[in-house]
């Protein structure tokens, strides 16, 4: 890479300005080269519009040093350009976007964008958000037999987590909005994974110690998906956010995959401790690599290239600096859109985590088949639906792009994503053998990845400044919907012997929904 070097001097430009010797302390001047660590921007003191003289050697290049201006260098030389610094937050952005991006587009070579290492964690990250749930889904059944639990019970321990979930989705998203999902994120995840590594103690220790642990760990993961909404919403552009939430929402899934395939092995040979180890060590390592790599905002980021800063600025609705006020509760509530998302929320958390807490069960009480058979019946639909979200999420940008309206993407993906889920269920009553079951939920699952581009999106479509706190709130009432599914099941099953009933409930709830959501739901802004 050929060396090279950019120099910045600011100076007054307005005729006002003094040109005493003392004015010469609001001047800067810093050379800049690739990899460097640091860049000085000292808060002036002179006129808000300066004069920024920047000399290139070198190398061509085009710096993107604010978000509404560009200073260009065609060849070596110099270049000129008024820019209007508002404030110490332009001057350390600025210093930011010459830092990272210069440098790296200095150095001539291919880079991994920064949003591709964002959105890389991000997916790591809900994939063991999700394994850690799953692993409690499988040792709750060498657990019930251990301590005699009943079948209503166990939806009681099952439903622990969300108890903690749901005190958690609304503060998380709140949070996430104030203080940005980096941060917020990163305290989650160290949360419960120290949640997961005390839960095999805890089960020792007592059944109220249990239901207490894993209430703290359901309240350390409530806040992970509002933090994915935010982050994905600010580094991604419009025509790339569902592929990036599908991405995400994938290494979500396939969270079920290992948990459910890797927790049986590691208990037969570690014992029950062994998983809720493993992902707990797992989570500490995600941390030692997010803490340091990554930034709540792209123009935060002292790696991102000048292009890419473009790119993810390319045609995101224009809004003003972030509004700190969070709305109330009953301007949300006042507006339609909002309830399509509710329903949508609690309609997709209630069939979810039925099949996520039962799904193991329902194959050794239905079928009559051992735990690790029960766990690789279980998997395959998730691993379906990390590569159904996928597709899903790349279906709905292909349509955004080729000319479709928001609303008609987001309207044709719900229907997609409930009305299969739906009428799956009903047929799962003729399902005669565990290969039959599998398929069928394989089906359901695979289109309920579609809502993932349907309402999990369409929080940001309505209410952009205000995505986390919104998908906080519909969160929780859809965690609502999650425990009392998931302890009605265990009644269920209790009194009546079978899963079926319940199972028809649920598809029935998937057509309702997908009819108000259709009535009501919209891809404009609306907060």
């Amino acid at each position: 890479m050929e060396a090279w070097s950019l120099a910045l001097k600011a100076l007054p430009v307005s005729s006002s300005s003094s040109s005493s010797p003392s004015s010469n302390r609001n001047a800067f001047h810093s050379a800049v080269r690739p990899r460097s660590t640091s860049v000085a921007f000292p808060k002036l003191n002179a006129p808000r519009d300066l004069r920024l003289k920047c000399a290139t050697v070198g190398a061509p290049e085009t710096a993107r040093l604010l978000p509404d201006w560009t200073v260009g260098f065609d060849r070596p030389g110099e270049a000129e350009a008024n820019v209007g610094l508002g404030g110490e937050e332009d001057h350390r952005r600025a210093a930011v976007a010459v830092r990272g991006g210069l440098a790296r587009e200095a150095a001539g070579r291919f880079v991994v964008p920064e949003r591709a290492k964002v959105v890389g964690l991000v997916a790591f990250v809900m994939c063991l958000c999700n394994a850690n749930r799953v692993v409690m889904s499988v040792a709750v059944v060498p657990l019930s037999l251990r301590y005699g639990w009943s079948s209503a019970f166990l939806g009681i321990v099952q439903s622990s987590f969300l108890w903690g979930y749901l005190l958690s989705s609304i503060a998380g998203g709140a949070m996430a909005d104030r203080y940005g999902g980096k941060r917020v994120m990163a305290w989650g995840a160290a949360l419960w994974s120290l949640a997961s590594f005390l839960t095999p103690w805890a089960s020792q220790h007592s059944t109220g110690m249990l239901l207490a642990v894993r209430t703290l760990f359901g309240l350390a993961e409530g806040v992970a998906m509002p933090c994915m909404n935010t982050l994905l919403s600010g580094w991604f552009p419009p025509n790339e956010r569902a592929s990036a939430v599908g991405i995400s929402m994938a290494g979500f899934h396939v969270g079920n995959v290992i948990g459910l395939l890797v927790a049986p092995p590691l208990m037969a040979t570690l014992g029950i401790s062994g998983p809720f180890a493993l992902l707990a060590s797992l989570g500490f390592l995600w941390l030692s690599f997010w803490v340091p790599g990554v930034a709540n905002d792209p123009q935060d980021c002292e790696s991102i290239s000048a292009s890419e800063l473009r790119l993810i600025g390319a045609g995101k609705r224009s809004a003003a600096a972030k509004n700190r006020k969070l709305p109330s509760l009953r301007h949300l509530f006042s507006k339609l859109p909002t309830w399509a998302i509710v329903f949508a929320n609690v309609t997709n958390n209630w069939g979810y985590f039925v099949l996520l807490s039962w799904m193991p069960a329902y194959f050794k009480m239905v079928f009559n088949i051992n735990l690790k058979q029960a766990a690789w019946f279980s998997a395959l639909p998730w691993g379906m639906m990390a590569v159904s979200g996928y597709i899903a999420g790349s279906i709905s940008d292909f349509l955004i792009q080729s000319g479709c309206s928001v609303t008609s993407v987001r309207k044709i993906m719900q229907s997609v994503g409930f009305i299969g889920p739906g009428v799956s269920l009903l047929c799962l009553r003729y399902a005669t053998t565990p290969t039959a079951a599998a398929l069928l939920l394989t089906i359901a699952l695979s289109f309920s990845s579609f809502s993932q581009a349907g309402f999990l999106l369409n929080m940001q479509d309505i209410a952009p400044q205000y995505a986390g706190f919104l998908h906080g709130i519909t969160n929780s009432l859809g965690t609502l919907a999650a425990i009392v599914s998931t302890i009605g099941t265990g009644y269920f099953v209790q009194w009546l012997g079978s899963f079926q009933a319940f199972l028809t409930v649920t598809a029935c709830l998937y057509f309702v929904t997908t009819v108000f959501w259709n009535l009501f739901a919209t891809g404009e802004r609306v907060f």
